[in-house]
């Protein structure tokens, strides 16, 4: 794929497998990206060569910045749209099954589905100037199949309060504290630093005792597969309404 269509690499070093996302418009997550990405995250999860797995995107500017305004408006009828958001919840579903822990590398700004990325990475370390939003309910629809990787993190009073205030952002700091970041740094090298040595220590520890942790972990979500199946569909209808389409149309002339 080429980097104008933007691109999904795994590069493995050490036991520790770097799955980076790349899309020249912020980090947007087009269904192609989101359908490369779940793969690379599956197949990480099942390689035994592979000890722990980092999800991180391309660039100095933003982390992600959710779903693909061009794909959004372009989606046609319902079977469309809950295509287009089963991309999220494949991605998610990938990061809970995987048999690895996943860190999460936020360098900048995350925003609707990127907010959920960093949810359901299993430790999420970012800078200062990764800032949340989900900003879906602004354009009508609402943060659904990303909501319970999000409220899986933050709890419901916090997920609650990111989905309704849809235009206004929070900071890192405050992601920090509500437990969607676990560690939050000044600039990019100390995040790296921090990732790096995390990263090496997992490598390091017994893989069967990461594999159980992880099932532990995630106890409770064994569900999800069917409930982030009916939030794509919730999503996907309202992404047809009329009030939608001119929310997209609006935020791309900004």
């Amino acid at each position: 794929m080429s980097n104008t269509q933007g691109y999904v690499n795994t590069e493995l070093d050490h036991g520790i497998a770097t799955i980076e996302f790349f899309h020249p418009a912020s980090n947007s997550l087009p269904a192609n990206i989101l359908a490369d990405l779940a793969k690379a995250i599956d197949k990480a999860g099942q390689d035994e060569r592979i000890k722990v797995i980092v999800l991180r995107s391309a660039g100095h500017g933003a982390f992600c910045a959710g779903a693909s305004f061009d794909e959004l408006i372009a989606i046609s009828n319902e079977t469309e749209g809950k295509k287009f958001f089963m991309g999220f919840a494949h991605v998610i579903n990938a990061i809970r099954k995987a048999h690895k822990f996943v860190i999460g590398r936020v360098q900048g700004k995350a925003v609707g589905g990127g907010v959920g990325l960093a949810a359901a990475c299993d430790y999420t370390i970012a800078t200062e100037s990764a800032s949340v939003k989900l900003s879906e309910l602004a354009i009508g629809i609402g943060p659904f199949v990303v909501g319970p990787a999000v409220m899986r993190k933050l709890g419901t009073s916090c997920f609650s309060q990111l989905a309704m205030d849809a235009t206004e952002w929070r900071s890192a700091e405050w992601a920090k504290k509500h437990s969607l970041y676990s560690e939050v740094y000044k600039n990019e090298d100390e995040l790296d630093d921090a990732i790096n040595h995390l990263a090496d220590k997992l490598a390091h520890s017994n893989p069967e005792a990461m594999a159980l942790l992880k099932r532990v972990f995630w106890e409770g979500t064994e569900h999800w597969d069917t409930l982030l199946s009916d939030r794509a569909a919730m999503s996907g209808k309202l992404v047809l309404s009329d009030f939608t389409r001119k929310a997209i149309e609006s935020f791309k002339k900004k």
